[in-house]
């Protein structure tokens, strides 16, 4: 049985995202996943019960989801609302749906400060960005969940394949 993958409603075609807009992902695994029976869609923040649109929110202090997890950073609205509780209501519940569902692996859209796991955004709303993962990212991988970026499907292609069928690492010195 192949491996279900948990990915962003946003990725999905959902108007979900913070400004009510949807960032479909146009790829032919996507299809291909979705015609298997593959993906598990969801909006971690709307599942924690947030709104959309709903105002622009940034982990403070140029912290990271690992810290929030572990309490010593918060996430805040552009408005300067706290809205940690709700991030970590929405990391719960995304690692309890790929374990309800069996997903091995997790496609989420980058710079979100719920699902970035290449960059999220410095804290500061003035678009710098930098390394690191959301709230839900840093849940999923401490889950045991491998999470790739949007930007790194090509990755999660070669991943999902069987080991035989792998395209061989390659290493430049």
């Amino acid at each position: 049985m192949q491996s279900k993958i948990l990915v962003s409603a946003c990725l999905m075609g959902h108007a979900v995202r913070y400004d009510g807009r949807a960032k479909p992902l146009l790829h032919p695994a996507i299809e291909r996943w979705r015609a298997e029976g593959r993906l598990v869609t969801i909006c971690p923040e709307m599942s924690a019960g947030m709104a959309v649109p709903r105002p622009p929110a940034e982990i403070a202090d140029g912290a990271t989801g690992e810290e929030v997890l572990a309490g010593t950073a918060r996430v805040i609205e552009l408005t300067g609302g706290d809205v940690t509780a709700e991030f970590l209501q929405a990391a719960e519940n995304a690692v309890a749906l790929a374990r309800q569902t069996g997903c091995r692996y997790a496609l989420l859209i980058d710079g979100s400060p719920s699902c970035g796991s290449a960059f999220i955004y410095d804290g500061t709303f003035s678009g710098r960005r930098q390394a690191g993962n959301g709230v839900t990212a840093a849940a999923l991988k401490a889950a045991g969940v491998e999470v790739f970026s949007h930007g790194e499907i090509d990755r999660l292609i070669d991943r999902t394949r069987p080991p035989e069928n792998r395209r061989p690492l390659r290493f430049w010195c």
